[in-house]
């Protein structure tokens, strides 16, 4: 009963951090500074929240935790900017693309064999890609699609670094590369001559709930369920983040976007249920 609790535990917590995940869209497209002065104060007050939370952990470091820090900073940098230019489910949507490049780099990197469900997970998933840059793009949109697919680049890069690496070193990866952004966007947040208490509360939600907080939920659930299982419920966020845009912005994403995404959410979760459906029934929990 209690290994059931612990394993109930781990899925909730996933789901949590899913959700908290997918607040980012509305409340990117609420805010009325820029996207450098939103990851500003966003990163900035992420990374105080992880110095709170994990302490001394985070300043266990070696040389691929900067390499991740810097793959983490600019996902980071290039998720806001694309929120801002494109519509939510694009960025997301494209940012949510990560898994393919995942699957295309790392059997080269590890000099291993492409699987016969990974090329057609790829396939599928470049088809639904396609239809995103389909149909008329307003000004600006297809660089805010541009900036989403550098994320999901960028993200892929972060997930086989973070894998190449030790365990005890990759919190370092996620405070140090919050730090980086908060570096890099400091002489844009010097140039605001008035910060509203509506955009201050929402920065500094993004920062404690939407990034700390949400990895604190995620890294929790993680030690209790299976990576498939994890990997399926952080699906959740990119069908929940367009939602919340639509509830509280009204924002409505273009049909093809909407069918794009489905065909790559569908394509990247079935291929993780297919692929993970031997190693969970033979393995245990990790905690």
């Amino acid at each position: 009963m209690q290994h059931l609790a612990e394993h109930q535990k781990g899925l909730l917590g996933v789901f949590v951090a899913a959700v908290l995940w997918s607040s980012g869209g509305l409340l990117i497209k609420l805010i009325t500074l820029t996207p450098m002065q939103i990851s500003f104060f966003r990163c900035g007050i992420a990374a105080l929240t992880f110095l709170i939370i994990f302490r001394s952990s985070i300043f266990k470091v070696n040389y691929f935790t900067f390499v991740n820090a810097l793959f983490y900073a600019g996902v980071l940098i290039f998720y806001v900017i694309a929120m801002k230019m494109t519509t939510a489910a694009n960025a997301i949507f494209l940012q949510s693309t990560a898994p393919i490049y995942v699957l295309i780099f790392e059997p080269l990197i590890n000099k291993t064999k492409y699987e016969k469900a990974n090329i057609i997970t790829i396939i599928v998933c470049f088809f639904g890609l396609f239809l995103f840059f389909l149909g008329d793009l307003t000004p600006g949109q297809l660089e805010g699609n541009l900036f989403g697919l550098l994320a999901g680049i960028l993200f892929a890069a972060f997930f086989i670094g973070m894998r190449k690496n030790e365990k005890q070193y990759q919190q370092g990866s996620i405070f140090f590369g919050n730090i980086l952004v908060a570096i890099i966007a400091l002489p844009f947040a010097a140039e605001i001559t008035e910060l509203t208490f509506s955009n201050l509360w929402m920065v500094a939600f993004l920062g404690v709930f939407q990034i700390a907080i949400a990895y604190a939920f995620f890294t929790f659930g993680l030690k209790r369920v299976y990576a498939v299982e994890a990997s399926i419920i952080s699906m959740f966020e990119p069908v929940l983040n367009p939602f919340w845009v639509f509830i509280g912005y009204g924002e409505v994403p273009s049909t093809s976007a909407i069918i794009g995404g489905v065909i790559i959410i569908t394509a990247i979760t079935v291929r993780a249920f297919i692929m993970g459906k031997s190693a969970l029934n033979k393995s245990k929990f990790s905690y």
